[in-house]
């Protein structure tokens, strides 16, 4: 059996190794590394996936998220809403363009942040919401945008572990992850579902005016070469890595595929067990299984990691210390914010290994031993 892996980044490269190799020899022989042939195309490709009207490559997905936010031209003080059950990234853009974060419950079964708790947590100051796409799942989009138009705010998705996911409203109509709110912004970090080998990123919008201020930002503030008309940055999405992105992303759907599939031989295998709660699937959306969370009650969950570690079993453990409780955020009053799902979730959630080249035998490998351990605790 192979090794398992928590992302078998290698043998997901072993199936796509020509046409990857070749698209970054084609890359090198045209020298063209920043802004070159490469990066063009697979906006292009991505902005057809995505069917937003405009996608703005750009180094990382931390960055994707600033960018949105100084596109906004948010000031010092303005609120923003974000849950603090996430990655830090979310929430540390906030901190760093000298706004403040108010950290707000995620719903314990989807993971994704709460419409009811965003709409309590608005105040005059408040400018936008910043939902997190969590482990895969599209946060109640419909329910959010609806919030943000009555109170007249800013969404910027955060899809970092998304891609790809659809979602569906009320009337029908669906839309990818990301495409939904004002802003949308994700990562293309190896480990991600459309993930290169380096570090990139993306922004969406339909908003033409907008997308004019995202780009000019992305580069240094200018649109027109030495003509710096905002304050900007540098942030690039380079030739190598939207190369292997454009050999990736007609693979997309179907890493979900085999994501899903995965995840359902998990849930079959840990169905009805009193002490396991599987990931809950939205009716309005594809979950694309960035990660495979459980909910556990009544089991030592540190003790259950150590156990699959010791059998050559990866697991993880997000977020073990919620943005909240972050000494980052002490001086924004992080420590006030009273979040007891966060809190509940943060001591009983546990990550299997989830990606496109999980087979049979390892699957079986790794809930038997969850199930071991559960069973005889």
């Amino acid at each position: 059996m192979r090794t398992i892996q928590m992302v078998d980044l290698k043998a997901q490269y072993a199936k796509i190794r020509k046409e990857v190799d070749s698209a970054i020899q084609e890359v090198i022989d045209n020298a063209a590394f920043i802004n070159g042939k490469a990066v063009t195309d697979f906006t292009a490709s991505l902005t057809a996936y995505m069917g937003a009207k405009h996608v703005i490559p750009c180094a990382n997905g931390t960055d994707a998220l600033q960018i949105a936010m100084m596109a906004l031209d948010l000031q010092p003080g303005d609120e923003v809403i974000t849950p603090s059950f996430t990655y830090v990234a979310t929430t540390e853009v906030i901190a760093l363009l000298r706004l403040q974060p108010v950290f707000v419950e995620v719903d314990p079964k989807s993971f994704c942040v709460d419409p009811a708790a965003i709409e309590k947590a608005i105040t005059p100051k408040t400018k936008a919401i910043v939902p997190v796409h969590m482990f895969g799942q599209v946060a109640d989009m419909e329910a959010i945008l609806d919030i943000a138009k009555r109170y007249n705010l800013a969404v910027i998705e955060d899809t970092a572990q998304a891609i790809g996911a659809d979602y569906t409203f009320s009337s029908g109509t669906t839309k990818k992850a990301g495409t939904i709110g004002t802003i949308g912004t994700t990562s293309f970090f190896p480990s991600k579902n459309l993930g290169c080998y380096g570090d990139g990123g993306a922004i969406f919008t339909n908003d033409d005016a907008l997308a004019t201020r995202l780009k000019m930002i992305a580069n240094h503030g200018q649109s027109k070469r030495y003509y710096h008309d905002i304050v900007g940055c540098n942030s690039r999405l380079d030739s190598i890595q939207a190369a292997v992105l454009n050999c990736k992303l007609p693979h997309l759907d179907e890493y979900a595929a085999a994501r899903r599939q995965a995840a359902d031989y998990y849930d079959k295998a840990f169905a009805n067990h009193p002490k396991i709660k599987t990931p809950y699937r939205s009716p309005f959306c594809n979950h694309v299984f960035h990660q495979y969370t459980l909910i556990l009650e009544g089991v030592d969950r540190d003790g259950l990691n150590a156990f699959l570690a010791e059998n050559g079993i990866p697991s993880m453990i997000y977020y073990p210390v919620p943005a909240h409780r972050q000494k980052m955020f002490d001086a924004f009053g992080g420590a006030a914010f009273d979040l007891t799902i966060t809190d509940w979730l943060t001591e009983r959630v546990i990550s299997l290994p989830m990606h496109t080249e999980l087979d049979q035998e390892q699957l079986n490998l790794i809930t038997n031993k969850v199930l071991e351990f559960i069973n005889k605790g």
